[in-house]
C-alpha cells in the first residue's frame, strides 16, 4: 500500500516539474500572464506533492 502512496507522490512531483518548466517558457516568451497561471499552478502541485510524500513516509515508517 506504501508503494502505491510513493507512486502518487512522484506523479505530483511530475506534474508540479511540467507547470515549473512551462511557468518558465511562458515568462521567457514574455507571456507573464501565462506564466503566473503555472506558477500558481506548480505552488499548489508542489505542495501536494509534498503532503503525499510526508503521509508516504509515514506509513512506510508505520510497517517497520
Amino acid at each position: 500500500m506504501a508503494n502505491l502512496d510513493h507512486n502518487k507522490a512522484a506523479e505530483l512531483h511530475e506534474n508540479a516539474a511540467k507547470s515549473h518548466r512551462a511557468a518558465a517558457e511562458q515568462h521567457g516568451k514574455g507571456d507573464h500572464a501565462k506564466g503566473m497561471e503555472h506558477s500558481k499552478s506548480a505552488q499548489q502541485l508542489s505542495q501536494s506533492a509534498s503532503k503525499q510524500s510526508d503521509q508516504a513516509n509515514a506509513k512506510s515508517q508505520q510497517q517497520k
